[in-house]
C-alpha cells in the first residue's frame, strides 16, 4: 500500500522558488503560464493496514512531520 502526499504553501504565502521558475518559463519564451507554485511530494510505503488506520497514520505523519502547518497545507491519496 502506498500513500502519496502533496505539500504546498497555503494561499497568500510567498513562494520565491515558484517566482524564479515562472521567470525562467517567461525568459524561455513560453506563453500562457500565469503563475507557478512549487511544493513537495512524498511517497510512503505502508504495511497492509485497514484503510481507516492507514488514513489516520498518513494524516498524522503529514501534520506532524512533513509539513509546517503555519505556512503549508497537504493532501494525500492512498493506493
Amino acid at each position: 500500500m502506498k500513500a502519496k502526499v502533496f505539500v504546498t504553501f497555503k494561499e497568500g504565502v510567498l513562494d520565491p522558488q515558484g517566482k524564479t521558475i515562472k521567470s525562467a518559463i517567461d525568459s524561455l519564451g513560453y506563453k500562457g503560464v500565469e503563475d507557478v507554485r512549487q511544493g513537495k511530494y512524498f511517497e510512503l510505503t505502508l504495511d497492509n493496514l485497514p484503510k481507516e488506520k492507514a488514513e489516520k497514520l498518513v494524516k498524522e505523519i503529514a501534520e506532524k512531520i512533513l509539513t509546517n502547518p503555519i505556512i503549508e497545507q497537504f493532501r494525500y491519496h492512498i493506493e
